[in-house]
């Protein structure tokens, strides 16, 4: 786990809806097929014991694929019977399914281009071709007018691969060779490969079980690399390469003895120094070297110290630090490259209790920080020669306003992105000493898109220990707030991650048919500061479940919509929130969407030889402790299912997810099968090439999100 956010039906930026109006769709009303036995899993009761509690699971032996037990074959069988449900019970919605798909695909514009950044004497960008699922990544010299080299073909890649990811572009400081990462199974284990831009050849040296990034040192020959474990998925190591040898001979630099910690490796954005970090949710360390001399040892920056966290980047010849030191809501602080430990470290931008400092972007002569208040996001901009400083202005009520990759060092101007629920996204040069803002792409929605068409709203729900929790709404013109028309609630709330607003394309597909679309942005998230996170895990992890209800209570009570109209999804750390609500609140929802949902909590977090848990403890706690093993019990999804009504719900799952195992919404769903006392629909999907991510693809990808959107109109009974 960490279980990145999966923002599904709420942000796909490809998509959009060319429907006729609400009236005439709902004309057509949609009917399921007569029911069908659903699939029952079979039961294999196994007593699981710890602090002298007692708990019985049937449904345990669906872990045997991943284990590769005695009955994988077993598991398989049960997961694709689940499929046949899926898709009779589904068969109705093809005609919709397809009609979705169509009218996605037809908006998303199918040549394209990113906008370069410029690095080195290059500037690099990916365009997309038409009818094609991946990108063409390429890089002209010095110039936007110079002739194009195409470094990577990922369509030509991916041929004969029902997934391919392409990750981790590192060019080598002569610009003569470039690393990259490819994983063809969504397991996220990149093998590395190097190829000489100059001749086309693609060595020899593979490097398998990475992360996927390769750091290349100033000599152009040797570069490091993060390291997996192969059974937990952990990065375990740190390496370095030299080109022209055998992987297995990599020198192993740095290994993280601490099962909890992630670790990693980077550069400045001076290019003078690498480093190594190791950082848990509590705390961080990092070591450095001299980018010039790849085969000096790596020295400690700061010793790890207790509950601190900090970051590390270099310009002007002196260090930057972001940390948390004595300040909840971080600070910056610098040092000079001799003396780096925090007895030396000097004050730059002060602790704000209503600002959280999210990251900061160096420049030879500014700096760009990435801050957020009040739930919203900002950027300031910091002249490092005179101390002067400003804000950017942004108008719009609820919006997102990121600094973006500017890899130049020296130069006087930062990218950033800017979006708003009806803004499409956008990406801005800004100059930090002139303050000229120039818009230098905005997503083109073909077809055509007319921003004043729709409504956005920023809202307070008021929890029920008194705190206040923000609410983004968007809507057609035109909606009525009567209880009629129907409402998608979208929540995360794990580990710190916010979920700003930001338009989506696809989203218009709902809001045209009638939706309207919210976004709570519940405790556990990072919304409202450093402490919006601490509130929302650990022993007040239930925070993040009481929010979401309150959120979804308050949207009632003002007559967005009622019970019967009202629809929610999340996904990944998301997906155990729906878990949550749909057995603390069952009587709330009218239809869920649960994606790689974590919902069987004691189980996975008791289980080290599950990729990435003990990365989780300072998240969710150790179960091994009396404290959070009771605590974990009391809100756990799979635990907690009990014989009650249950809402309409689509779990969906890959079969080779590295994140949220297959198992977990699979042994959920036996277990909700079992106990609902309902005639609700309960689909389980499992995707069996896949994993955490979904489908590969732009256009494939399109399939997944018109799946879900036909789930939830068929629910609101609309049929086109």
């Amino acid at each position: 786990m960490q279980l990145k956010p999966l923002m599904i039906i709420a942000t796909t930026a490809v998509i959009i809806s060319s429907c006729n109006n609400q009236t005439e769709m709902k004309q057509t009303a949609y009917k399921w097929p007569d029911s069908i036995a659903a699939p029952v899993c079979e039961k294999k009761p196994k007593e699981l014991t710890a602090h002298g509690d007692t708990r019985i699971d049937n449904y345990y032996w669906l872990n045997d694929f991943f284990k590769k037990g005695p009955d994988s074959n077993k598991v398989v069988e049960y997961l694709t019977a689940e499929n046949k449900y899926y898709d009779t019970m589904m068969s109705g919605t093809k005609t919709l399914q397809e009609k979705l798909y169509t009218e996605m695909k037809a908006r998303i514009k199918e040549k394209d281009e990113s906008v370069p950044v410029f690095k080195n004497g290059y500037y690099y960008y990916s365009r997309v071709e038409e009818g094609k699922d991946y990108f063409v990544y390429c890089r002209k010299k010095g110039t936007l007018d110079a002739k194009e080299e195409v470094l990577l073909d990922v369509n030509k890649m991916a041929e004969g691969h029902n997934y391919f990811s392409a990750t981790g572009f590192s060019i080598s400081m002569d610009n003569k060779l470039m690393a990259y990462g490819i994983d063809t199974l969504s397991r996220r284990q990149y093998n590395i490969y190097v190829k000489n831009l100059e001749t086309g050849e693609v060595y020899k040296d593979v490097i398998a079980n990475t992360e996927g990034e390769a750091i290349w040192a100033n000599d152009n020959q040797t570069f490091f690399y993060t390291a997996k474990n192969l059974i937990t998925l952990l990065s375990e190591k740190i390496k370095k390469h030299k080109l022209g040898t055998d992987a297995s001979s990599d020198k192993t630099v740095y290994e993280e003895k601490d099962p909890s910690n992630y670790i990693g490796v980077g550069k400045t954005k001076s290019d003078k120094y690498i480093l190594i970090g190791s950082s848990a949710t509590l705390s961080s360390e990092y070591k450095y070297i001299d980018a010039n001399k790849p085969d000096d040892a790596f020295k400690v920056f700061q010793p790890r110290m207790k509950e601190v966290l900090y970051d590390v980047d270099h310009a002007n010849d002196k260090f930057y630090i972001r940390t948390n030191l004595n300040a909840k809501n971080f600070k910056v602080v610098t040092c000079t490259e001799d003396k780096t430990d925090s007895s030396n470290w000097a004050a730059m931008l002060p602790h704000n209790d209503s600002i959280l400092i999210q990251g900061i972007d160096v420049f030879k002569n500014f700096a760009a920080v990435s801050e957020r208040k009040n739930g919203l996001t900002q950027v300031h901009i910091i002249n490092t020669k005179n101390n002067e400083s400003h804000y950017l202005d942004f108008d719009e009520p609820a919006y997102t306003a990121n600094l973006a990759y500017t890899p130049d060092y020296n130069s006087d101007v930062v990218r950033f992105n800017y979006t708003s629920l009806t803004t499409p996204s956008s990406v801005f040069d800004y100059n930090m000493g002139s303050k000229e803002k120039k818009l230098m792409k905005q997503q083109e929605v073909v077809g055509g898109y007319t921003v004043s068409d729709y409504v956005t709203e920023r809202l307070f729900a008021t929890a029920k220990d008194g705190t206040k929790i923000p609410i983004s709404v968007v809507y057609k013109k035109g909606f009525k707030k009567d209880g009629t028309q129907p409402l998608h609630l979208y929540g995360y709330g794990s580990y710190g991650a916010s979920m700003d607003a930001s338009f989506s394309a696809a989203r218009l597909s709902l809001l045209d048919r009638g939706f309207a679309f919210a976004i709570a942005h519940i405790r556990g998230g990072q919304e409202m500061g450093r402490y919006w996170y601490e509130d929302g895990k650990m022993m007040k992890k239930k925070n993040t479940f009481t929010d979401f209800i309150d959120c979804a209570e308050f949207l009632l009570a003002n007559k967005f919509t009622t019970k019967e109209h009202l629809y929610t999804s999340g996904g990944s750390a998301g997906g155990l929130l729906m878990g949550a609500v749909v057995n603390m609140r069952p009587d709330l929802w009218h239809g869920v969407i649960a994606a790689v949902p974590f919902v069987d909590v004691i189980n996975t977090m008791s289980d080290a030889s599950i990729p990435l848990t003990t990365n989780e403890y300072d998240e969710w706690g150790n179960p091994a402790n009396k404290e959070s093993y009771f605590y974990m019990k009391t809100y756990s999804p799979y635990d907690n299912v009990e014989k009650k009504a249950y809402p309409n719900m689509l779990v969906t799952t890959g079969l080779h997810d590295s994140q949220v195992q297959y198992f977990e919404p699979a042994k959920w769903v036996a277990k909700l099968r079992e106990m609902k006392t309902d005639n609700n629909k309960l689909l389980l999907y499992t995707n069996m090439e896949a994993g955490h991510g979904g489908a590969s693809g732009r256009f494939k990808a399109l399939k997944d999100r018109a799946r879900e959107f036909a789930f939830f109109l068929a629910l609101e009974g609309i049929a086109e």
